[in-house]
């Protein structure tokens, strides 16, 4: 008798009879490249995804563009903290210069006494006490000190807004006062000390470029 031919398995079946499912993934519900039915990788563990996500989103929070870390609110460039410091410094320096003079004799002052420029005649003039009590030299250290110490580079870095206003507020009643000086040296003295404008100058630059770190620096910040 001819022997039968026994009749090969289906392309769905295996050899030993049973049957594989159709479709990429396999019984316990992974597919080929490890991943899970619901998206989530093979060995993840619950919130790891989450938690890599809020620290990337932490970093790119914390950096600036160009990669570079964002800078702090209350602070300015470094030239001007720089700047400010090396002024405060000459602004302390000169006014007690002018304590000194004011304390002891006008003499002492080297400054011209021919013409506009007479430095003793505007110091011990009634215009040099404020409400005749006050010495201006004295105002203007006291101004200095304070100037001097929120320009130095700890002042610059304490993130206190106290800080930050102090300093604005204060080089702005200096400039006003520095007005009401330049008025009183020309209108009511008719003289000028070479000294007293020093400091004047100082003062103004002073409060340009604090003024400047003020208005434009937070404004930067908080565009990013």
């Amino acid at each position: 008798m001819a022997s039968q031919k026994r009749p090969r398995p289906a392309s769905g079946q295996a050899r030993s009879g049973t049957a594989t499912k159709p479709g990429p993934g396999n019984a316990s519900g992974r597919n080929q490249n490890g991943q899970s039915r619901n998206g989530r990788p093979q060995n993840a563990r619950p919130g790891q995804g989450k938690a890599a996500g809020s620290g990337r989103a932490a970093t790119l929070a914390a950096e600036a563009p160009g990669g570079k870390a964002a800078e702090p609110r209350f602070s300015a460039p470094a030239w001007v903290r720089w700047t400010t410091l090396v002024l405060s410094l000459a602004g302390l320096g000169v006014s007690i210069y002018l304590t000194i003079a004011h304390y002891t004799s006008p003499k002492i002052l080297d400054c011209s006494a021919n013409g506009l420029v007479d430095c003793a005649k505007v110091t011990t003039s009634s215009e040099s006490m404020v409400f005749g009590v006050f010495p201006v030299a004295v105002l203007g250290l006291a101004f200095y000190v304070f100037m001097a110490a929120v320009n130095t580079p700890w002042g610059w870095r304490a993130q206190l807004p106290a800080i930050w206003w102090a300093r604005l507020g204060s080089v702005i009643v200096g400039i006003g006062f520095v007005l009401y000086l330049i008025y009183a040296e020309i209108i009511q003295i008719g003289n000028i000390c070479l000294w007293c404008t020093s400091v004047h100058v100082i003062t103004f630059l002073l409060f340009v470029l604090i003024v400047f770190a003020a208005t434009f620096r937070p404004a930067a910040d908080s565009a990013r």
